[in-house]
């Protein structure tokens, strides 16, 4: 009889712990939050609305996109260091949020201490592009026009110290070009003023610009990236005319508030990467110059550790002040 109860009160105990280890990797909420810190359009806007939509097919959560565009992402990413760590807000950043430590040393948030990374959502291809008014129609004619032009060619970027400006600062200093900035306070105002021959060029992202050079308002000169883009396999690299050291990629990732448990992150995590594995969205992902990502969240750790190591030379050369 004894036997008996000892290995019932055996069997009582491994099945609770059964029942709470499983309820510990499924402690994800149910509706999430997914704060977007750029405009729509983006990646970050793109691959946060392919989340939601994954998720809501699925049935696993039901999710709401929010776009808090402003002051180069940090807008966004201090309304999540408020939110509960509970899984439930969730910040899509991209290469701007480290950039942004890079830039201002008096942040109200730490990069590393308040958030836990969460996944790798992709990469993308950035590009020089000019107005189809422009006169260069390559980036050897760019470079000329830079080089000579006595007022000095004006550019544009999302805002002082993201990705796109300090790609084109890079770009300055390894051609010798004269060159100035025209900060915007997103990115859509200024793709549609370099569009609209209000500015003379900009550094951004491919699928950001690809439906402006489809529209024939936009031209791409050359590409940021290693290798030629597979949609564009028209388009250079900046290598391949002599620039090597001009090769910029961005990131996208999901980052949690800190204090968020490993269960509840891993529990996410696994819900991002069978969406990023799925064959159509990795399809429809690369139509639009988005490579997709994935992988444990320590991959997106190891991404921002290096992206937070590179950039402060190339602020600190380019003599990059916050705002």
């Amino acid at each position: 009889m004894k036997v008996q109860e000892s290995l019932i009160r055996l069997f009582l105990t491994l099945a609770s712990t059964v029942i709470l280890g499983t309820s510990g990797l499924q402690a994800a909420p149910a509706n999430l939050s997914l704060i977007v810190s750029a405009s729509p359009g983006t990646g970050l806007d793109i691959l946060a609305r392919t989340l939601s939509q994954q998720f809501s097919i699925k049935g696993n959560y039901a999710t709401v996109v929010e776009n808090k565009a402003g002051a180069s992402g940090n807008i966004a990413a201090d309304l999540v260091t408020r939110a509960k760590p509970d899984g439930a807000t969730l910040l899509v950043v991209g290469t701007t949020f480290a950039t942004n430590a890079a830039v201002n040393p008096n942040l109200p948030f730490d990069t590393v201490k308040d958030f836990a990374p969460v996944a790798l959502l992709g990469t993308g291809t950035l590009c020089l592009v000019v107005p189809s008014s422009s006169t260069a129609n390559t980036l050897a004619e760019f470079l000329q026009m830079a080089k000579t032009s006595a007022k000095g060619v004006n550019y544009a970027s999302p805002g002082n110290g993201t990705p796109q400006h300090l790609a084109m600062e890079l770009l300055k200093f390894e051609a010798g070009l004269n060159l100035f900035h025209v900060p915007f306070k997103g990115t859509a105002g200024a793709v549609n003023d370099v569009a609209a021959g209000h500015v003379s060029a900009m550094i951004a992202p491919v699928h950001t610009v690809m439906p402006l050079v489809k529209a024939g308002k936009l031209k791409i000169l050359a590409v940021l990236s290693s290798d030629r883009v597979p949609q564009m396999p028209q388009v250079p690299t900046f290598k391949e005319q002599g620039l090597p050291k001009v090769q910029v990629d961005i990131w996208y990732g999901l980052m949690a508030p800190k204090g968020t448990s490993p269960q509840v992150i891993q529990s996410i995590n696994q819900e991002v990467n069978l969406v990023l594995k799925n064959p159509e969205i990795v399809a429809n992902l690369a139509k639009q110059g988005i490579d997709a990502g994935g992988g444990s969240p320590q991959i997106m750790a190891d991404t921002l550790s290096a992206e937070l190591k590179r950039w402060p030379p190339v602020v600190k050369a380019a003599q990059i002040k916050a705002d």
